[in-house]
């Protein structure tokens, strides 16, 4: 896949119905000129915070992460849990053991890790920025399909099969086992940049009509800053895992409803669809149209744990420019760009996370971060500290 964005995701609530067809961002794909998605649905997941959070900064990013004892045991996370196989500032995986995981289903940060990446972090120089570099404070990996397994390392992790079938991208080995330091002893990849050797996985998708599988044909991850200011950005760290959506939700998503499908497509045309399945569910796209998704991660983080109970409390999503107080760590907000080769039918479609309700309401995504170190901090500083747009492999001009 080989397309462009050129204009920047909205943060806040989501978009009411009816905006979806009214606010457009401008792609390429494959070389064609697409308009995309409304801008607004980037924030299709996108929960409410803290009105005025206090802002966050590196300093204050870096103390958040090395809590003392008492802050980690009030936490919930063992004060004296080994640390976690994360790799080093090197990018090489350390000698520690796996991380331990409290009672309650608390990963707690390796703090050493952290605190190496933070110097290398702030050690590091932005490079010189070519003229004609875009004002989009984002860097991305353009991925393609790997495998898909009934495996999700992050809600079952150690139980093959336990799952619904997921499709997979990014690191190729990933499976209901998959640790942090296996995503840096085996990493080959279908991302690029190779140096990103994180997995990704969303719900596989299937045709109605057929039962076989729907999958993607592009899987653009961006790392991007949704806030108007890059004060106090810090890098992603290593290791994090998060969900976006809800699995479980099993909702009607008619024409205009929040978390559908829309389509992509070359000139005037309806984001919604030229019609629908028969169920409603479902755009049927017109023209050069295919399906596509859009799924918005969180950019504040606690600072002091990898994972949470739910995959979800250890993160949060920013407000009025700034990061929450019970998560001050500002990091790259992930977003899923997904595109499927299908334009769409009448029978339409469902999703292995609902093949009974057949709508596109439990559309969910999951991330395992995992990146050479030294190259997520350098595009950090880059592209979202510099606010300057980046492709795969650096400045995008």
């Amino acid at each position: 896949m080989s397309y462009t964005v050129f204009s920047e995701p909205a943060a806040g609530p989501p978009p009411r119905p009816g905006l979806l067809g009214r606010l457009g961002k401008r792609a390429v794909f494959a070389g064609v000129a697409v308009v995309a998605v409304a801008v607004a649905a980037v924030a299709v997941y996108l929960t409410g915070a803290a009105a005025d959070p206090e802002p966050s900064s590196a300093d204050s990013a870096l103390a958040a992460a090395s809590p003392s004892a008492a802050q980690v045991e009030s936490s919930g996370a063992p004060a004296s849990a080994p640390a976690s196989a994360v790799p080093s500032a090197s990018g090489k995986p350390s000698s520690a053991a796996p991380p331990a995981v409290a009672a309650g289903g608390w990963v707690p940060i390796d703090r050493a890790a952290w605190q190496a990446q933070v110097d290398a972090y702030k050690a590091t120089q932005t490079d010189p920025v070519p003229a004609g570099v875009g004002n989009l404070a984002e860097f991305r990996a353009d991925c393609q399909y790997s495998h898909s397994l009934a495996d999700d390392p992050i809600v079952f992790p150690g139980l093959p099969g336990a799952s619904h079938m997921h499709s997979f991208v990014g690191n190729e080995a990933a499976n209901a086992s998959t640790a942090p330091a296996d995503l840096t002893k085996f990493t080959a990849t279908t991302c690029k940049p190779t140096q990103d050797h994180s997995a990704y996985w969303v719900p596989t998708l299937y045709d109605n009509a057929t039962g076989k599988p729907v999958e993607t044909t592009g899987f653009r991850v961006y790392y991007r800053s949704l806030m108007n200011t890059s004060a106090g950005q810090m890098p992603m760290p290593n290791g994090l895992r998060m969900i976006s959506g809800d699995a479980k939700k099993q909702e009607p998503t008619p024409r205009g409803a929040r978390g559908q499908f829309y389509c992509a497509f070359y000139g005037p045309g309806d984001l919604d669809g030229v019609a629908r399945s028969s169920n409603g569910n479902w755009p049927i796209c017109g023209g050069n149209a295919t399906l596509h998704f859009m799924l918005q991660f969180p950019d504040c983080w606690d600072g002091q744990h990898l994972d949470s109970p739910n995959h979800k409390d250890h993160v949060a999503y920013g407000a009025g420019n700034a990061c929450p107080a019970s998560h001050p760590v500002k990091i790259p907000a992930i977003t899923f760009d997904i595109q499927y080769g299908a334009k769409g039918t009448p029978e339409g479609y469902y999703l292995s996370s609902d093949k009974e309700g057949k709508s596109a309401s439990s559309m969910h995504g999951d991330a395992f971060v995992m990146w050479d170190v030294t190259t997520m901090n350098k595009r950090t500083k880059n592209c979202i500290l510099q606010r300057r747009t980046c492709d795969d492999f650096g400045y995008q001009v």
